[in-house]
């Protein structure tokens, strides 16, 4: 099963940081204040740029003005707006700066392939009160104990570093921050190789995470329970009806996943062994089950650094990417997901940096994280190989989930440079709106108990 495509399974302060491209070096200062002018609860700086990012306004939560309905796909706010920019291979250098390593990489591989749409930087989703009051708390009570393996005083729901010290207190605010609640959806996975071929894999999904429910009332994350999750296999058709099931730990000293799975040629239910870090993600293994939402799972393997933060071209409000218009016809273009139909912004990003640790165990001896500074989800990242080459380059569509009042990690592409192929997960544009994402909607823990894998298949 592939425990990594789900963030579930898979899954204090800094001074004023310079508002240009230039990178920023972290700071020890004290946590912002409540009412910050100049920060918001989450850590991000809410001016914008002469450049090009915008202001932070925050005035959204939840809706946007045109809104239509409360859940399913939407074209988004920025449906209408045309690109002030397209970098290509001919005229990236112009634009260096502004890349990531990985960006530049991909226009040197794919020079006619692969090109960037940048579109008006927007900074208008904000956060729930609730979310707002529990970030707050952690940036006075959060401390790290266990090495980083557990967070001690902090409350769910919100980062539990949002003014990060350090690159082992900025992870755990990926891990931690605003979600939603609950999520299900029928995803599609497509692994397009140079010469068009394509392999398929199929997964219904949901989870639940308790730490995210909505509501002022917060759990804390010493807690044992992160997050729930059901995992079902479709395609391909040799694994049809193989069920996953279980939980991802708070603390990583109890290990990452509790899991238990269901085959349909044995009939029985049987405590799955831990999957995670480096085992490679069926059906073809091209992505690992620790990258699955930007990094998820135990931090214990790396050192992590706190590089800085500075303004780039990521991928950012990519509702469009969703759209049951689209086919993965359209979609599944050669060497990359469609360019035309991704929406790059600039934004400022935190960057992170994992080393492998002496003695230590990974395909991925180096990585190099991105990480927006409103959503604290990781847009995109490099990761190197045991020679220092440059070797995977994952990306996340993500986009704002009306219901959910957050953002959401939503597409994830992973190209593997080497094998100059990319894996696409969690499309739903062919899976027919009763499949689509589904946000927020009541669920139990009895819907991930063990029993709940030998229940048949819908």
């Amino acid at each position: 099963m592939p425990i990594g495509h789900v963030r579930a399974v898979r899954w204090a302060a800094v001074g004023w940081c310079l508002a240009h491209a230039a990178m920023a070096p972290p700071s020890a200062a004290q946590p912002a204040a409540p009412e910050d002018p100049e920060r918001t609860c989450l850590g991000a700086e809410r001016a914008g740029t002469a450049d090009g990012v915008a202001t932070y306004t925050g005035r959204w939560v939840g809706h946007w003005p045109g809104l239509q309905q409360a859940h399913g796909y939407t074209p988004g706010p920025y449906a209408d707006e045309k690109p002030v920019l397209t970098i290509t291979a001919q005229n990236m250098a112009q634009h260096a700066d502004r890349l990531t390593e990985g960006q530049k990489a991909l226009f040197k591989a794919y020079p006619d392939h692969f090109r960037m749409r940048i579109y008006p930087s927007h900074r208008d989703f904000g956060v729930p009160d609730w979310v707002c009051a529990a970030a707050r708390h952690n940036a006075q009570h959060a401390t790290l104990g266990d090495e980083g393996l557990s967070v001690r005083g902090a409350v769910g729901g919100a980062p539990a570093f949002p003014f990060p010290r350090d690159g082992l207190e900025a992870i755990r605010s990926v891990q931690t921050a605003y979600r939603a609640w609950t999520e299900k959806a029928e995803f599609d996975v497509a692994t397009v190789y140079p010469g068009g071929q394509i392999a398929w894999g199929r997964y219904r999904l949901m989870t639940m995470s308790p730490m995210h429910k909505p509501g002022p009332q917060r759990p804390s994350l010493s807690e044992r329970i992160g997050t729930y999750f059901y995992a079902a296999m479709l395609l391909p058709e040799r694994d049809r009806g193989r069920v996953s099931v279980g939980f991802q730990a708070n603390n990583f000293t109890e290990g990452s996943t509790h899991a238990w799975e269901y085959q349909p040629g044995t009939r029985r239910v049987r405590q799955a062994p831990e999957v995670g870090f480096d085992y490679p993600v069926p059906p073809t293994g091209m992505h690992t089950s620790d990258e699955d939402g930007g990094f998820n799972g135990s931090p214990e393997r790396y050192q992590w650094t706190l590089v800085g933060k500075k303004a780039l071209y990521v991928p950012y409000h990519n509702f469009r990417i969703n759209d049951p218009a689209l086919t993965y016809r359209e979609l599944l273009t050669p060497y990359t997901l469609n360019p035309e139909l991704l929406r790059y912004e600039l934004h400022r990003v935190w960057i992170v940096e994992a080393t492998l640790k002496p003695g230590m165990r990974h395909i991925y001896a180096r990585r190099r994280l991105y990480i927006d500074e409103d959503s604290w989800q990781v847009l995109t990242a490099d990761h190197y190989d045991a020679r220092g080459s440059l070797w995977r380059i994952p990306v996340s569509l993500s986009f704002y989930a009306q219901e959910a009042a957050a953002f959401h990690r939503g597409v994830q592409i992973f190209h593997d440079l080497d094998a100059r192929a990319y894996e696409a997960i969690n499309l739903v544009n062919e899976r027919g709106a009763e499949n689509g994402w589904r946000f927020n909607t009541p669920m139990n823990p009895a819907m991930f108990a063990p029993e709940a894998a030998a229940r048949p298949l819908r």
